[in-house]
């Protein structure tokens, strides 16, 4: 019902600038998605943990298409995890490399926290932490320590990678301005433009813990990307070295 709702800002971003909000949310997606498969096939990634997973059907995909090469946990707070397991049951789809748990990924420890979590993988195994969608609902305050967190987490293992998308905050731009207004209109909530520039991103997850990071235009993460996806951006921040 809200997607129906938001289809007259839809019809007009496309009118006035020929976008509507599935590229924003295409782009993201299908970036992450890149990043993440190119270093499960590197060797380098075995275990991978999404947090506020909702659902999205990244875990089912990864787990059809890597099987028992990769574990992958799905994480949101308990109702929706809730709902994401029963759904999953019904598909068949849940085994021993594919699980749903609920955690909140604010929490800083204790149970249901990122920390319990990860102390329970196998620490030989490269890890991927994902969020996809939660960044800018996030006050400032609360976003650092989060990646804070995440980099800490990531830190004990041979390979560690955070990957996520993150819209930048550019006032000259009205599809910008379109955008935060049907994403909040969508998710019912406020939604929060922290940063200005990809450079200031990066410096921030560096000071938070990663040894490294780069953040892409969505339009340059993806093969054919559609008009939109260049306001969004992916990240892909790194707790080893690069090789």
């Amino acid at each position: 019902m809200l997607h129906l709702a938001l289809a007259p800002i839809n019809a007009a971003g496309q009118r006035r600038f020929g976008l509507s909000i599935e590229p924003f949310l295409l782009a993201r997606h299908r970036g992450i998605d890149a990043l993440l498969s190119s270093a499960i096939d590197a060797g380098e990634i075995g275990q991978v943990v999404e947090l506020a997973a909702g659902l999205s059907p990244r875990g089912w995909r990864f787990h059809q298409r890597y099987g028992a090469r990769i574990d992958y946990i799905e994480t949101d707070l308990p109702e929706m995890a809730a709902r994401k397991r029963a759904a999953l049951t019904r598909a068949g789809d849940l085994d021993d490399h594919h699980r749903v748990t609920a955690l909140d990924a604010t929490r800083p420890t204790g149970p249901g926290s990122l920390t319990e979590l990860v102390s329970g993988l196998d620490p030989k195994r490269g890890t991927a932490i994902i969020t996809e969608g939660l960044l800018n609902y996030l006050p400032r305050g609360q976003l650092l320590g989060t990646w804070t967190r995440f980099a800490g987490a990531l830190a004990g293992f041979p390979h560690g990678r955070y990957y996520s998308d993150l819209h930048l905050d550019d006032r000259s731009s009205r599809p910008v301005d379109l955008f935060r207004l049907a994403l909040a209109g969508f998710v019912r909530g406020r939604v929060e433009l922290h940063f200005t520039s990809t450079a200031e991103v990066e410096q921030h997850l560096q000071s938070c813990g990663f040894i490294s990071a780069s953040v892409r235009r969505g339009d340059r993460s993806i093969p054919d990307p559609a008009p939109g996806a260049e306001l969004v951006h992916v990240i892909e921040a790194r707790t080893d070295p690069e090789s």
